[in-house]
């Protein structure tokens, strides 16, 4: 029965994605994008990174993770209404080359982040699961993805970006029914687990700090302009982080409390063995979505980095000779870096664009006469962005 209920259910949300009127309604198509972005990468590695850490207290930690990224959205919200009205002066048009700058370099380390879980988990269900064999399989991706933009670019590959997350969302969807049925049986032969956090303090706080790139997306709605008008950029983004985080908080939640602190591993494979105790079929549909939706950002951020250089030195350096330093500072980091440090490093390099996104939060609003409280609120959102640049720390 719960094998069917979890079919069930993913096949229940593929319809009602794929429904014409909601896949041609304006604010969905453009909530889909940052909604995409948000529960990528972070759904597949965070459950078991917060429990293990956190236990008991998972549900908080999520709960501070998002309202992190809500105060750091509002200040990119802010920014594209107030651009909307005017222009960047001299001085915040400096900083928007910067924190462009910091975007392009933040892709950079993000692409090597989805293709290192996508390497993990091509070979996680077979003989060949080992770092080495994941490696292996990310390099020959890097290599693929620098053939395709070098020879016929990558709009031969956006449909299957917009393929692959109706089909992410699908098998969440399939997962939580998964994850909820197991945890009702638990509750109900009073069989659920309350684990003491393992860090605490200024260690359970750096290492959130440090997976603020799995909650990181919702500023691509920023760079939707020629798409959609400001207003539903900012609803969109808005809604984006909403259904985030209601999903986030519903995984937790149902994960924090029926595992055995031995039934969690520090892998960016530990879902698929924790899953495997839910629901057999859960590690054959999680990998699915994970090389489906990791090639899929992969190619977008790649697409992204490769123009926004090129936009930046004005035409010195064409998308081509971008997407070859993607690539070859990809394969560094996919060979001296372990996937959880890659996690940390990326999450330092968007929190460096938050800065700056919340600096200019800051000039914008003075500039606008705002209210005293929202310039210190976006100030603060500049420090806390500024600390977790500084401070992030990986999963050791």
């Amino acid at each position: 029965m719960e094998t069917i209920a979890i079919v069930g259910a993913t096949v229940l949300m593929a319809g009602l994605l794929s429904w014409p009127k909601l896949a041609r309604a304006e604010l969905w198509k453009a909530t889909i994008t940052p909604l995409a972005s948000i529960i990528g990468s972070g759904f597949l590695v965070l459950g078991p990174i917060l429990a293990q850490a956190y236990g008991a207290w998972t549900p908080l930690a999520m709960a501070l993770l998002c309202a992190l990224a809500y105060a750091i959205g509002a200040a990119v919200r802010f920014n594209i209404a107030a651009l909307a009205h005017a222009e960047h002066g001299p001085r915040t048009a400096g900083m928007e080359r910067i924190a462009s700058w910091a975007l392009a370099f933040a892709y950079v380390i993000s692409v090597a982040y989805y293709l290192n879980l996508l390497g993990a988990f091509a070979v996680s269900l077979t003989p060949w699961d080992t770092q080495f064999a994941g490696r292996i399989v990310t390099s020959a991706v890097f290599g693929v993805i620098l053939i395709v933009g070098w020879t016929r670019g990558f709009k031969a590959l956006e449909r299957m970006e917009q393929v692959s997350v109706g089909l992410k969302l699908a098998i969440i969807a399939g997962l939580l029914v998964g994850l909820g049925w197991f945890f009702a049986g638990k509750a109900q032969g009073d069989g659920l687990i309350v684990t003491p956090p393992s860090l605490t303090g200024w260690a359970g706080m750096s290492l959130l700090f440090g997976l603020i790139v799995t909650v990181q997306g919702f500023e691509t709605s920023r760079y939707l302009g020629e798409e959609y008008d400001a207003a539903t950029r900012v609803r969109s983004m808005r809604l984006a982080q909403w259904v985030s985080t209601g999903i986030y908080m519903i995984y937790v939640v149902l994960m924090a409390y029926v595992f055995r602190p031995d039934q969690i591993e520090t892998s960016e494979t530990a879902i698929i063995d924790m899953m495997r105790i839910v629901a057999p079929i859960l590690p054959a549909m999680l990998v699915i979505a994970a090389l489906a939706a990791q090639f899929s950002a992969a190619v977008a951020d790649t697409s992204g980095s490769g123009g926004l250089v090129e936009e930046l030195t004005k035409g010195r350096v064409p998308v081509k000779a971008g997407y070859a330093v993607l690539v070859a500072l990809g394969l560094v980091l996919t060979w001296a870096l372990d996937v959880f440090q890659i996690i940390s490093w990326a999450s330092k390099a968007f929190a460096a664009y938050y800065t700056v996104q919340g600096a200019i939060a800051v000039e914008l609003a003075r500039r606008d006469g705002k209210t005293l409280w929202q310039q210190v609120f976006f100030a603060a959102v500049t420090a806390l962005a500024a600390v977790v640049t500084l401070f992030g720390t990986a999963v050791e």
